[in-house]
Protein backbone atom coordinates (compact mmCIF):
# COMPACT_ATOMS: atom_id res chain seq x y z
CA UNK A 1 0.00 0.00 0.00
CA UNK A 2 1.44 3.40 -0.99
CA UNK A 3 1.89 6.18 1.54
CA UNK A 4 -0.91 8.22 -0.02
CA UNK A 5 -3.26 5.23 -0.04
CA UNK A 6 -2.33 4.49 3.58
CA UNK A 7 -3.08 8.07 4.58
CA UNK A 8 -6.41 7.94 2.79
CA UNK A 9 -7.23 4.62 4.49
CA UNK A 10 -6.29 6.10 7.86
CA UNK A 11 -8.59 9.08 7.36
CA UNK A 12 -11.42 6.82 6.16
CA UNK A 13 -10.99 4.74 9.32
CA UNK A 14 -11.22 7.91 11.43
CA UNK A 15 -14.45 8.90 9.65
CA UNK A 16 -15.86 5.41 10.20
CA UNK A 17 -14.90 5.62 13.87
CA UNK A 18 -16.71 8.95 14.09
CA UNK A 19 -19.77 7.43 12.42
CA UNK A 20 -19.83 4.56 14.89
CA UNK A 21 -19.09 6.72 17.92
CA UNK A 22 -22.78 7.16 18.87
CA UNK A 23 -23.07 3.34 19.12
CA UNK A 24 -20.28 3.26 21.70
CA UNK A 25 -22.22 5.88 23.64
CA UNK A 26 -24.77 3.20 24.52
CA UNK A 27 -24.75 2.28 28.19
CA UNK A 28 -24.93 -1.47 27.53
CA UNK A 29 -21.56 -1.39 25.72
CA UNK A 30 -19.76 -0.42 28.94
CA UNK A 31 -17.78 -2.93 31.08
CA UNK A 32 -19.90 -4.96 33.48
CA UNK A 33 -18.62 -3.24 36.67
CA UNK A 34 -19.51 0.16 35.22
CA UNK A 35 -22.88 -1.04 33.96
CA UNK A 36 -23.72 -2.64 37.32
CA UNK A 37 -22.70 0.45 39.28
CA UNK A 38 -24.68 2.83 37.07
CA UNK A 39 -27.81 0.67 37.11
CA UNK A 40 -27.60 0.23 40.90
CA UNK A 41 -27.37 4.00 41.45
CA UNK A 42 -30.27 4.63 39.10
CA UNK A 43 -32.42 1.94 40.78
CA UNK A 44 -31.75 3.43 44.23
CA UNK A 45 -32.60 6.88 42.88
CA UNK A 46 -35.88 5.60 41.46
CA UNK A 47 -36.80 4.08 44.81
CA UNK A 48 -35.87 7.26 46.70
CA UNK A 49 -37.90 9.46 44.36
CA UNK A 50 -40.89 7.14 44.67
CA UNK A 51 -40.69 7.22 48.46
CA UNK A 52 -40.61 11.03 48.68
CA UNK A 53 -43.26 11.99 46.12
CA UNK A 54 -46.02 12.63 48.67
CA UNK A 55 -43.98 13.68 51.70
CA UNK A 56 -44.52 17.44 51.27
CA UNK A 57 -47.46 19.29 49.72
CA UNK A 58 -46.69 21.49 46.72
CA UNK A 59 -48.00 25.08 46.72
CA UNK A 60 -48.30 27.76 44.07
CA UNK A 61 -45.32 29.61 45.54
CA UNK A 62 -43.24 26.45 45.14
CA UNK A 63 -44.03 26.34 41.42
CA UNK A 64 -43.03 29.98 41.03
CA UNK A 65 -39.70 29.34 42.79
CA UNK A 66 -39.13 26.31 40.57
CA UNK A 67 -39.69 28.40 37.43
CA UNK A 68 -37.28 31.08 38.69
CA UNK A 69 -34.57 28.48 39.39
CA UNK A 70 -35.09 26.73 36.03
CA UNK A 71 -34.92 30.07 34.21
CA UNK A 72 -31.81 31.16 36.13
CA UNK A 73 -30.05 27.86 35.40
CA UNK A 74 -30.96 28.06 31.71
CA UNK A 75 -29.74 31.65 31.32
CA UNK A 76 -26.55 30.83 33.19
CA UNK A 77 -25.83 27.83 30.94
CA UNK A 78 -26.54 29.72 27.73
CA UNK A 79 -24.21 32.55 28.74
CA UNK A 80 -21.37 30.12 29.53
CA UNK A 81 -22.16 27.43 26.95
CA UNK A 82 -19.08 27.88 24.77
CA UNK A 83 -16.74 27.71 27.75
CA UNK A 84 -18.47 24.66 29.19
CA UNK A 85 -18.42 22.84 25.85
CA UNK A 86 -14.65 23.29 25.63
CA UNK A 87 -14.13 22.35 29.28
CA UNK A 88 -15.92 19.04 28.84
CA UNK A 89 -13.47 18.07 26.11
CA UNK A 90 -10.59 18.37 28.58
CA UNK A 91 -12.40 16.75 31.51
CA UNK A 92 -12.36 13.15 30.31
CA UNK A 93 -11.24 10.82 33.09
CA UNK A 94 -11.54 13.44 35.87
CA UNK A 95 -14.57 14.94 37.66
CA UNK A 96 -16.22 17.66 35.61
CA UNK A 97 -16.99 20.58 37.94
CA UNK A 98 -19.41 23.40 37.15
CA UNK A 99 -21.57 25.99 38.87
CA UNK A 100 -24.93 24.26 38.33
CA UNK A 101 -24.89 23.47 42.05
CA UNK A 102 -25.92 27.02 42.93
CA UNK A 103 -29.31 26.35 41.29
CA UNK A 104 -29.80 22.70 42.20
CA UNK A 105 -28.71 23.12 45.83
CA UNK A 106 -31.00 26.14 46.20
CA UNK A 107 -33.82 23.91 44.99
CA UNK A 108 -32.88 21.21 47.50
CA UNK A 109 -33.13 23.76 50.33
CA UNK A 110 -36.46 25.37 49.54
CA UNK A 111 -38.45 23.15 47.14
CA UNK A 112 -40.54 20.08 47.95
CA UNK A 113 -38.71 16.89 46.87
CA UNK A 114 -40.71 16.30 43.63
CA UNK A 115 -39.98 19.83 42.41
CA UNK A 116 -36.31 19.58 43.42
CA UNK A 117 -36.08 16.41 41.32
CA UNK A 118 -37.81 18.16 38.44
CA UNK A 119 -35.32 21.04 38.69
CA UNK A 120 -32.31 18.69 38.54
CA UNK A 121 -33.75 16.73 35.60
CA UNK A 122 -34.63 19.86 33.59
CA UNK A 123 -31.21 21.39 34.27
CA UNK A 124 -29.34 18.34 32.98
CA UNK A 125 -31.63 17.77 30.01
CA UNK A 126 -31.00 21.37 28.96
CA UNK A 127 -27.27 20.98 29.54
CA UNK A 128 -27.05 17.83 27.43
CA UNK A 129 -29.08 19.32 24.59
CA UNK A 130 -26.97 22.50 24.46
CA UNK A 131 -23.50 21.23 25.33
CA UNK A 132 -23.75 17.53 24.37
CA UNK A 133 -20.19 16.40 25.03
CA UNK A 134 -20.99 13.20 26.90
CA UNK A 135 -23.09 10.10 26.16
CA UNK A 136 -26.73 10.41 27.27
CA UNK A 137 -26.39 7.71 29.91
CA UNK A 138 -23.64 9.70 31.63
CA UNK A 139 -25.85 12.78 31.87
CA UNK A 140 -28.62 10.58 33.28
CA UNK A 141 -26.17 9.10 35.79
CA UNK A 142 -24.96 12.56 36.86
CA UNK A 143 -28.54 13.69 37.39
CA UNK A 144 -29.28 10.61 39.50
CA UNK A 145 -26.20 11.21 41.66
CA UNK A 146 -27.41 14.76 42.32
CA UNK A 147 -30.88 13.52 43.20
CA UNK A 148 -29.34 11.12 45.75
CA UNK A 149 -27.03 13.90 46.97
CA UNK A 150 -30.02 16.19 47.34
CA UNK A 151 -31.88 13.52 49.29
CA UNK A 152 -28.90 13.18 51.62
CA UNK A 153 -28.79 16.95 52.10
CA UNK A 154 -32.53 17.11 52.78
CA UNK A 155 -32.27 14.33 55.38
CA UNK A 156 -29.39 16.13 57.11
CA UNK A 157 -31.28 19.42 57.26
CA UNK A 158 -34.58 17.86 58.33
CA UNK A 159 -32.80 15.91 61.06
CA UNK A 160 -31.19 19.00 62.57
CA UNK A 161 -34.20 21.30 62.08
CA UNK A 162 -37.30 19.06 61.93
CA UNK A 163 -40.48 20.79 60.84
CA UNK A 164 -38.68 23.53 58.89
CA UNK A 165 -37.80 21.64 55.69
CA UNK A 166 -38.31 22.61 52.94
CA UNK A 167 -37.33 26.12 53.85
CA UNK A 168 -34.45 28.25 54.93
CA UNK A 169 -33.83 27.79 58.67
CA UNK A 170 -32.58 30.72 60.74
CA UNK A 171 -30.22 31.10 63.69
CA UNK A 172 -27.10 29.15 64.64
CA UNK A 173 -28.91 25.82 64.47
CA UNK A 174 -30.20 26.76 61.04
CA UNK A 175 -26.67 27.55 59.91
CA UNK A 176 -25.52 24.16 61.18
CA UNK A 177 -28.39 22.51 59.29
CA UNK A 178 -27.45 24.23 56.02
CA UNK A 179 -23.75 23.36 56.43
CA UNK A 180 -24.63 19.73 57.18
CA UNK A 181 -26.91 19.63 54.13
CA UNK A 182 -24.13 21.05 51.94
CA UNK A 183 -21.57 18.55 53.22
CA UNK A 184 -23.96 15.63 52.70
CA UNK A 185 -24.85 16.88 49.20
CA UNK A 186 -21.18 17.26 48.27
CA UNK A 187 -20.01 13.97 49.79
CA UNK A 188 -22.63 11.70 48.19
CA UNK A 189 -22.21 13.24 44.75
CA UNK A 190 -18.40 13.21 45.00
CA UNK A 191 -18.21 9.56 46.07
CA UNK A 192 -20.60 8.34 43.37
CA UNK A 193 -18.93 10.28 40.55
CA UNK A 194 -15.40 9.32 41.65
CA UNK A 195 -16.48 5.68 41.93
CA UNK A 196 -17.86 5.69 38.39
CA UNK A 197 -14.66 7.27 37.03
CA UNK A 198 -12.46 4.70 38.80
CA UNK A 199 -14.52 1.80 37.42
CA UNK A 200 -14.48 3.30 33.91
CA UNK A 201 -10.70 3.95 33.96
CA UNK A 202 -9.18 1.11 36.02
CA UNK A 203 -5.70 1.67 34.57
CA UNK A 204 -5.61 5.40 35.34
CA UNK A 205 -4.15 6.72 38.61
CA UNK A 206 -6.80 6.95 41.32
CA UNK A 207 -5.94 10.59 41.97
CA UNK A 208 -7.40 11.48 38.54
CA UNK A 209 -10.84 10.34 39.73
CA UNK A 210 -10.49 12.45 42.89
CA UNK A 211 -9.91 15.61 40.85
CA UNK A 212 -8.15 18.81 41.85
CA UNK A 213 -8.48 20.73 45.10
CA UNK A 214 -9.24 23.91 43.16
CA UNK A 215 -12.24 22.15 41.60
CA UNK A 216 -13.61 21.30 45.04
CA UNK A 217 -13.30 24.97 46.01
CA UNK A 218 -15.47 25.80 43.00
CA UNK A 219 -18.01 23.25 44.25
CA UNK A 220 -17.96 24.84 47.71
CA UNK A 221 -18.48 28.26 46.13
CA UNK A 222 -21.42 27.02 44.07
CA UNK A 223 -23.09 25.57 47.19
CA UNK A 224 -22.58 28.86 49.01
CA UNK A 225 -24.20 30.69 46.12
CA UNK A 226 -27.04 28.18 46.30
CA UNK A 227 -27.64 29.15 49.92
CA UNK A 228 -27.71 32.83 48.93
CA UNK A 229 -30.09 32.11 46.04
CA UNK A 230 -32.46 30.20 48.33
CA UNK A 231 -32.45 33.02 50.89
CA UNK A 232 -33.23 35.63 48.25
CA UNK A 233 -36.05 33.56 46.77
CA UNK A 234 -37.71 33.36 50.17
CA UNK A 235 -37.25 37.04 51.10
CA UNK A 236 -36.54 39.19 48.05
CA UNK A 237 -37.18 37.14 44.88
CA UNK A 238 -36.46 40.06 42.54
CA UNK A 239 -32.85 40.17 43.83
CA UNK A 240 -32.15 36.80 42.20
CA UNK A 241 -31.81 38.67 38.88
CA UNK A 242 -29.06 40.82 40.40
CA UNK A 243 -27.35 37.71 41.77
CA UNK A 244 -27.51 36.10 38.33
CA UNK A 245 -25.80 39.09 36.72
CA UNK A 246 -23.10 38.91 39.39
CA UNK A 247 -22.55 35.19 38.79
CA UNK A 248 -22.30 35.65 35.04
CA UNK A 249 -19.67 38.33 35.53
CA UNK A 250 -17.67 36.17 37.93
CA UNK A 251 -18.01 33.14 35.67
CA UNK A 252 -16.60 34.99 32.69
CA UNK A 253 -14.03 37.18 34.44
CA UNK A 254 -12.67 35.07 37.31
CA UNK A 255 -13.05 31.49 36.08
CA UNK A 256 -12.53 31.89 32.35
CA UNK A 257 -8.73 31.54 32.62
CA UNK A 258 -9.02 28.21 34.42
CA UNK A 259 -11.71 27.01 32.05
CA UNK A 260 -9.75 28.00 28.96
CA UNK A 261 -6.60 26.35 30.30
CA UNK A 262 -8.54 23.14 30.90
CA UNK A 263 -10.10 23.28 27.44
CA UNK A 264 -6.71 23.75 25.76
CA UNK A 265 -4.78 21.06 27.63
CA UNK A 266 -4.52 17.34 27.02
CA UNK A 267 -5.27 15.81 30.45
CA UNK A 268 -2.83 12.87 30.10
CA UNK A 269 0.27 14.82 29.09
CA UNK A 270 -0.35 18.46 29.96
CA UNK A 271 0.47 19.41 26.35
CA UNK A 272 -1.76 21.41 24.05
CA UNK A 273 -4.68 19.31 22.86
CA UNK A 274 -5.41 18.82 19.17
CA UNK A 275 -8.00 21.61 18.92
CA UNK A 276 -5.78 24.22 20.55
CA UNK A 277 -2.68 23.13 18.62
CA UNK A 278 -4.51 23.53 15.31
CA UNK A 279 -5.87 26.91 16.40
CA UNK A 280 -2.36 28.22 17.12
CA UNK A 281 -1.03 26.58 13.95
CA UNK A 282 -3.57 28.52 11.88
CA UNK A 283 -2.51 31.80 13.52
CA UNK A 284 1.20 31.12 13.07
CA UNK A 285 0.69 30.07 9.45
CA UNK A 286 -1.20 33.27 8.70
CA UNK A 287 1.70 35.22 10.22
CA UNK A 288 4.24 33.25 8.18
CA UNK A 289 2.31 34.01 4.99
CA UNK A 290 2.03 37.69 5.85
CA UNK A 291 5.73 38.13 6.68
CA UNK A 292 7.06 35.56 4.21
CA UNK A 293 8.93 33.68 6.95
CA UNK A 294 9.42 29.90 7.18
CA UNK A 295 7.34 27.70 9.45
CA UNK A 296 8.14 24.12 10.44
CA UNK A 297 5.76 21.33 11.41
CA UNK A 298 6.84 17.98 12.89
CA UNK A 299 4.55 14.98 13.20
CA UNK A 300 5.82 12.40 15.68
CA UNK A 301 4.44 8.91 16.30
CA UNK A 302 5.78 6.50 18.94
CA UNK A 303 6.92 3.18 17.47
CA UNK A 304 5.15 -0.05 18.49
CA UNK A 305 3.39 1.78 21.30
CA UNK A 306 0.40 -0.57 21.13
CA UNK A 307 2.67 -3.42 22.25
CA UNK A 308 3.58 -1.51 25.40
CA UNK A 309 -0.10 -0.83 26.14
CA UNK A 310 -1.16 -4.40 25.46
CA UNK A 311 1.71 -5.90 27.46
CA UNK A 312 1.75 -3.69 30.54
CA UNK A 313 -1.63 -1.95 30.53
CA UNK A 314 -2.92 1.53 29.80
CA UNK A 315 -1.63 2.94 33.06
CA UNK A 316 1.92 2.09 31.98
CA UNK A 317 1.16 3.57 28.56
CA UNK A 318 -0.06 6.81 30.13
CA UNK A 319 3.11 7.04 32.22
CA UNK A 320 5.22 6.59 29.09
CA UNK A 321 3.21 9.25 27.23
CA UNK A 322 3.74 11.72 30.07
CA UNK A 323 7.49 11.00 30.10
CA UNK A 324 7.68 11.56 26.33
CA UNK A 325 5.74 14.82 26.70
CA UNK A 326 8.19 16.01 29.35
CA UNK A 327 11.13 15.29 27.03
CA UNK A 328 9.48 17.14 24.16
CA UNK A 329 9.00 20.21 26.34
CA UNK A 330 12.68 20.16 27.30
CA UNK A 331 13.88 19.94 23.70
CA UNK A 332 11.82 22.66 22.00
CA UNK A 333 12.21 26.43 22.23
CA UNK A 334 9.97 28.65 24.32
CA UNK A 335 8.01 29.87 21.30
CA UNK A 336 7.50 26.38 19.83
CA UNK A 337 4.24 24.55 20.55
CA UNK A 338 3.96 20.84 21.30
CA UNK A 339 0.55 19.18 21.10
CA UNK A 340 -0.87 15.69 21.42
CA UNK A 341 -3.07 14.88 18.45
CA UNK A 342 -4.38 11.67 19.97
CA UNK A 343 -3.15 8.21 20.91
CA UNK A 344 0.63 8.20 20.64
CA UNK A 345 0.83 10.92 17.98
CA UNK A 346 2.26 14.38 18.66
CA UNK A 347 2.69 17.55 16.62
CA UNK A 348 5.30 20.26 17.05
CA UNK A 349 4.99 23.75 15.60
CA UNK A 350 8.28 25.53 14.86
CA UNK A 351 7.74 29.22 14.01
CA UNK A 352 10.42 30.97 11.93
CA UNK A 353 12.23 27.71 11.25
CA UNK A 354 13.65 26.87 7.81
CA UNK A 355 13.70 23.33 6.43
CA UNK A 356 17.25 22.45 7.47
CA UNK A 357 16.72 23.64 11.06
CA UNK A 358 13.40 21.78 11.28
CA UNK A 359 15.14 18.56 10.23
CA UNK A 360 17.89 19.10 12.80
CA UNK A 361 15.32 19.80 15.54
CA UNK A 362 13.47 16.63 14.59
CA UNK A 363 16.68 14.59 14.84
CA UNK A 364 17.49 16.03 18.26
CA UNK A 365 14.01 15.06 19.42
CA UNK A 366 14.36 11.56 17.96
CA UNK A 367 17.65 11.02 19.79
CA UNK A 368 16.23 12.32 23.06
CA UNK A 369 13.23 9.96 22.89
CA UNK A 370 15.46 7.02 21.92
CA UNK A 371 17.58 7.70 25.02
CA UNK A 372 14.59 7.95 27.34
CA UNK A 373 14.34 5.53 30.26
CA UNK A 374 11.10 5.71 32.23
CA UNK A 375 9.86 3.64 35.15
CA UNK A 376 6.37 2.33 34.41
CA UNK A 377 3.87 0.61 36.66
CA UNK A 378 3.08 -3.00 35.76
CA UNK A 379 1.18 -5.84 37.39
CA UNK A 380 4.53 -7.27 38.51
CA UNK A 381 5.75 -3.99 39.98
CA UNK A 382 7.83 -1.06 38.68
CA UNK A 383 9.71 -1.70 35.44
CA UNK A 384 12.37 0.38 33.69
CA UNK A 385 11.35 0.89 30.05
CA UNK A 386 14.16 2.11 27.77
CA UNK A 387 12.94 0.85 24.40
CA UNK A 388 10.72 3.78 23.34
CA UNK A 389 11.50 5.19 19.91
CA UNK A 390 9.64 7.44 17.49
CA UNK A 391 9.23 8.17 13.80
CA UNK A 392 9.12 11.83 12.79
CA UNK A 393 7.97 13.58 9.63
CA UNK A 394 9.20 17.15 9.02
CA UNK A 395 7.66 19.71 6.69
CA UNK A 396 8.20 23.44 6.25
CA UNK A 397 6.42 26.37 4.69
CA UNK A 398 6.81 27.29 1.88
CA UNK A 399 9.11 24.41 0.79
CA UNK A 400 6.70 21.54 1.50
CA UNK A 401 3.34 23.27 1.13
CA UNK A 402 1.74 26.65 0.54
CA UNK A 403 -1.30 26.04 2.76
CA UNK A 404 -1.55 24.72 6.31
CA UNK A 405 -3.43 21.63 5.10
CA UNK A 406 -0.69 20.87 2.57
CA UNK A 407 1.94 21.33 5.28
CA UNK A 408 0.20 18.94 7.67
CA UNK A 409 -0.39 16.33 4.98
CA UNK A 410 3.28 16.56 3.97
CA UNK A 411 4.43 16.05 7.57
CA UNK A 412 1.99 13.15 8.01
CA UNK A 413 3.14 11.45 4.80
CA UNK A 414 6.79 11.93 5.79
CA UNK A 415 6.11 10.37 9.20
CA UNK A 416 4.55 7.29 7.60
CA UNK A 417 7.46 7.08 5.19
CA UNK A 418 9.78 7.03 8.21
CA UNK A 419 7.83 4.06 9.55
CA UNK A 420 8.03 2.29 6.19
CA UNK A 421 11.80 2.74 6.20
CA UNK A 422 12.17 0.94 9.52
CA UNK A 423 11.03 3.40 12.21
CA UNK A 424 13.18 5.36 14.69
CA UNK A 425 14.16 7.89 12.07
CA UNK A 426 13.38 11.33 10.67
CA UNK A 427 12.10 11.86 7.13
CA UNK A 428 11.66 15.32 5.63
CA UNK A 429 8.91 16.09 3.16
CA UNK A 430 9.76 17.18 -0.38
CA UNK A 431 11.37 20.59 -0.34
CA UNK A 432 14.12 19.47 2.01
CA UNK A 433 15.51 16.26 0.53
CA UNK A 434 18.24 15.67 3.08
CA UNK A 435 17.43 12.61 5.17
CA UNK A 436 19.31 12.52 8.43
CA UNK A 437 20.98 9.24 9.42
CA UNK A 438 19.80 7.48 12.54
CA UNK A 439 22.13 6.58 15.40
Amino acid sequence: MSIRHRLAHRRLRRRNDAAWFPTRWAMWTQPRPVLGFVLAVELITFLVVGATVNLVAVTGSDWIRLLVLVAGSAIHLEAARDIERLRKVGAEGIPYVNLKGMWTFAGILILPPPLAVLLIVSTYVHSWLRVRRVPPYRSVFTATTLILAGAAGAVAMATIRPGVYPGYPSGPIGLAAVVAAGLAYWFVNYVLVAGAIMLSNPDSPGRNALGRLSDQLIVAGSLGLGVATAALLLSQPWAVAVLLLTILGLHRALLVDQFQAASRTDPKTGLANAAFWHEIARREFAGAERTNTPLGVLYLDLDHFKILNDTYGHRAGDEALKAVADELRKEVRDNDLVGRLGGEEFAILLPRTPAADAALAAERIRRRIAGLAVTITTAGGPLLCDTITCSIGAATYPDSGTTLDELQIAADLAMYHAKDLGRNRVVSAPGNDSELPTA
